[in-house]
């Protein structure tokens, strides 16, 4: 009889002790504010969104899903209803979207609005407003989800042609047209190297002699020998035409058919001019050196003088 009552005793515990957490809860989860009631339909997937669920006006608590279920009114429409509270902001431009709470799938409603001044949504709990659901980020990239892989399987084909066998096999002809004419140009630059060296050089060594011989004669030949002595300081000096020839031998090889078509032809006509100018000042300096008196008297036969056959004496007739 006594462990009856002992028993008995225990369950009576029990059963208070159940009732006082029921109590604590509820009291804990009493909802003491004013709640306005909305509705959202949509033909969005829902996955992750239960009753209960949190309601969130930009990141802030607001109110929860009161239940969700199929719209009567539309068919295919899942239909949820919103308690939300009466102080928030919720206006015409309101919407909302499907949030997800980290890793774990579960899913929030989450109203926003554009920033406009709007008016207020009024709310009416015998026929709810309704606010828009907006697609969420995840259901953009399902909806996006082929075209976008349509268009990786488009750029996979085409890298694939562009570094097949065939596309591989010009590209390396490419470059070994590239190294010939590298090489081509490069045996250029050293003819170019022997005909300035060959051609040049000797018009150069002679022209600072030749003017010296010629300077002394004349005036314009002295003006000549001038100019022709610092053509050969310009030619001979530092960053001079030689030494920009020097430098631009390797560009030479980007440029091998420019430099046959314009370039070449250029030097060539500039090293004959040199050449028939060093041998016309020659000429001179070898027909003033023979006949000095041509200086006075000029070119052709000079007048006897006196005492000389065929003298005459200025004035007086024959």
């Amino acid at each position: 009889m006594e462990n009856k009552a002992h028993a008995l005793a225990a369950g009576i515990f029990v059963v208070v002790v159940a009732a006082l957490l029921v109590a604590l809860a509820s009291w804990l989860t009493r909802d003491t504010g004013e709640r306005d009631i909305y509705e959202i339909s949509t033909r969005e997937i829902v996955s992750g969104l239960q009753p209960q669920a949190a309601v969130r006006y930009r990141g802030v608590d607001v109110g929860k899903v009161a239940s969700i279920g199929f719209d009567p009114k539309t068919t295919g429409n899942v239909l949820m209803r919103l308690e939300i509270g009466h102080d928030a902001p919720v206006t015409r431009d309101t919407f909302a979207t499907l949030s997800y709470q980290g890793v774990t799938g579960l899913a929030f409603v989450q109203l926003d609005d554009s920033g406009k001044p709007a008016p207020r949504l009024v709310p009416d709990n015998e026929n709810p407003p309704r606010i828009p659901l907006k697609p969420s980020l995840l259901s953009r990239l399902a909806a996006r989800g082929e075209v976008i892989l349509d268009q990786v399987e488009k750029v996979t084909g085409r890298m694939n042609e562009l570094l097949g066998d065939a596309n591989q096999r010009r590209v390396a002809s490419a470059l070994d047209n590239l190294g010939s004419a590298a090489a081509d140009a490069g045996r250029l630059a050293r003819r170019l190297d022997t005909t300035l060296a060959k051609r040049v050089d000797p018009a150069l060594a002679e022209v600072p002699v030749t003017l010296r011989s010629v300077q002394h004669s004349a005036d314009e030949i002295g003006k000549t020998a001038a100019d022709f002595g610092q053509t050969a300081r310009r030619l001979n000096e530092k960053d001079g035409p030689i030494d920009r020839l020097a430098e631009g031998s390797q560009a030479l090889s980007h440029a091998a058919d420019s430099f046959n078509a314009s370039t070449l032809p250029r030097v060539n006509r500039v090293t004959e001019e040199t050449s028939r100018a060093a041998r016309q000042l020659s000429r001179t300096a070898g027909s003033i050196k023979d006949n000095p008196q041509a200086l006075i008297y000029g070119s052709g036969p000079i007048a006897p003088g006196p005492g000389e056959p065929g003298f005459t004496v200025p004035g007086v007739a024959k």
